[in-house]
């Protein structure tokens, strides 16, 4: 399906085993052969559909200008769709299922990504081949909360959209949708929703770069922009390393994307959540705040580990079980390693556990040195404002 910019957006998604295959009369780079290219589903129809802008951003003219006038653009713009037809093909209701009959959380989550990054490059493109494109990468992905399971058998869409700008900074909102028949409520149907912020370097200096403005239309649009706003303000009042952030030279070109991190994240997260449970299969609640602050380059070494940090079990028939995960990366050349990120996971277990399993009762955690306790103590206090909101 063409991609007009003009008007609404829906791309549709089609089960893959490899790369479509190139025109051979096209003189454009087979997708295939682009650097870093990950072969899922939504990754393959979204670059399809964005790869006249990337060829560009792959490929920039030399000593080409900088964008010189920034444009307005509405949230309609950018809003972008994506539909699995889960319903009609078996192949991808295959690739994405897991063993429940659910959809892969990990897959999802980094089709969000994917998904977000094409509409950042919407938003940010000025539509002018003579000009430097910027570099655009995932800075911070919101609190990711399931507010229902998510059915491999049903079909299933993808919704997104800016919902505000500052001066280098994007926010897309993404609402993963998912309608029963007897549901007639929209708002029912949202079965997940996130937040993705992404900043702009220019490809040249590496520096912070201005990216287009945003003009909200609707009342909807308003609310979205000026609660993005206040939360632009909250995170700069929290104590975060900036001049990590600030100073990553991270771009499209040989760097690893944020999603492919979640995604790997997320499965080391699921199965040690899973082990620990042991008798029963946990199942994922939510992802926390997660900024990135420092690149993960194809040929690095990166090494994920990951332990259950504390649970909570005050209320039986929903035990939590917190799960961090840490991203070192790892350059065998320069004799370094340093944290790339760290995200938390919330699971519990499944409604079925009580049933089936007689006396079943999640473990404690008890630290066992001074450190373990100080992190537990330290992600407890980073949770209390969020849940006193």
């Amino acid at each position: 399906m063409e991609l007009n910019c003009s008007s609404p957006k829906t791309i549709p998604v089609v089960s893959t085993f490899t790369a479509n295959g190139s025109d051979s009369s096209s003189t454009r780079k087979p997708i295939s052969l682009w650097p870093g290219m990950y072969h899922s589903p939504v990754t393959n129809a979204l670059w399809e559909a964005r790869s006249k802008i990337f060829e560009r951003l792959l490929d920039p003219p030399k000593d080409a200008p900088p964008q010189s006038e920034l444009l307005t653009k509405t949230p309609s713009q950018s809003r972008t769709t994506i539909f699995y037809n889960f319903s009609s093909d078996y192949i991808l209701r295959e690739q994405y299922r897991d063993p429940w009959n659910e959809v892969r959380m990990g897959m999802l989550l980094e089709d969000l990504d994917a998904l977000a990054g094409t509409i950042c490059v919407k938003h940010c493109s000025d539509d002018d081949s003579t000009t430097r494109p910027l570099l655009l990468v995932t800075a911070a992905v919101d609190k990711i909360v399931l507010k229902k399971p998510i059915s491999v058998d049903i079909d299933l869409k993808i919704v997104g959209s800016v919902i505000w700008v500052g001066r280098s900074s994007i926010e897309i909102q993404l609402d993963v949708i998912q309608s029963l028949k007897e549901e007639s409520d929209v708002s029912h149907s949202v079965a997940l929703a996130a937040n993705f912020i992404f900043v702009a370097r220019d490809s040249k200096t590496g520096k912070a770069a201005a990216v287009n403005r945003l003009s909200p239309e609707t009342e909807r649009e308003k609310f979205l922009f000026e609660e993005a706003e206040a939360r632009s303000k909250l995170r700069k009042k929290k104590k975060v390393d900036r001049r990590k952030l600030e100073n990553g030279e991270r771009n499209i070109h040989g760097r690893i994307f944020g999603g492919f991190l979640m995604h790997r994240a997320f499965e080391l997260a699921f199965s040690t959540a899973y082990v620990f449970a042991g008798l029963v299969v946990p199942c994922f609640l939510e992802v926390d705040h997660v900024d990135f602050l420092r690149p993960v380059d194809v040929g690095d070494f990166l090494r994920l580990t990951s332990c259950v940090l504390y649970t909570k079990l005050e209320n039986p028939d929903q035990p939590l079980i917190n799960v961090e995960v840490v991203a070192h990366v790892t350059r065998p050349e320069i004799r370094s390693s340093e944290v790339s990120n760290t995200f938390y996971f919330r699971f519990s277990v499944r409604p079925e556990a009580k049933a089936t399993k007689n006396g079943f009762k999640i473990r404690n955690v008890v630290p066992a040195t001074e450190e373990e306790a100080r992190r537990i103590l330290e992600r407890m206090d980073a949770e209390m404002p969020q849940q006193n909101q």
